[in-house]
């Protein structure tokens, strides 16, 4: 949590960021308010990037990589699917709602064109 403002502030100045869903705007807080199902234990991390490569060198290209590899320490492993992507229309502010029902979309019918995680795109590379 003390470096959540860190990493967000890093992704929203990377080339190819877009838009972030955004909490409060309280210090340390990124959008830890927005619980899915009312669920402490389940907090969304929603973004919009112009294209997968810009994505790709900010997750695994920054210092985000360490907190990434470092996730099992802050939190539980699921036991689903939990992540998912899809291509939107340029200027489209997806809502938490869209998301999860891509994710559902994806824990149904695995990787499609409509939900996918980084296998697909690599394999589409």
């Amino acid at each position: 949590m003390d470096n959540l403002d860190r990493v967000n502030g890093l992704g929203k100045r990377m080339p190819g960021f877009v838009w972030m869903m955004e909490g409060s705007g309280a210090p340390g807080t990124g959008n830890t308010e927005a619980k899915i199902d009312g669920d402490p234990q389940y907090v969304a991390n929603l973004t919009v990037w112009e294209d997968a490569p810009s994505l790709e060198k900010f997750v695994f290209g920054t210092i985000h990589k360490q907190f990434f590899e470092r996730r099992a320490e802050w939190f539980e492993v699921m036991g689903e699917q939990h992540f998912v992507m899809w291509w939107i229309e340029e200027g489209h502010q997806p809502t938490l709602q869209e998301a999860l029902e891509r994710l559902d979309m994806r824990r149904k019918n695995g990787d499609t064109n409509h939900a996918f995680g980084w296998d697909l795109l690599r394999s589409q590379g």
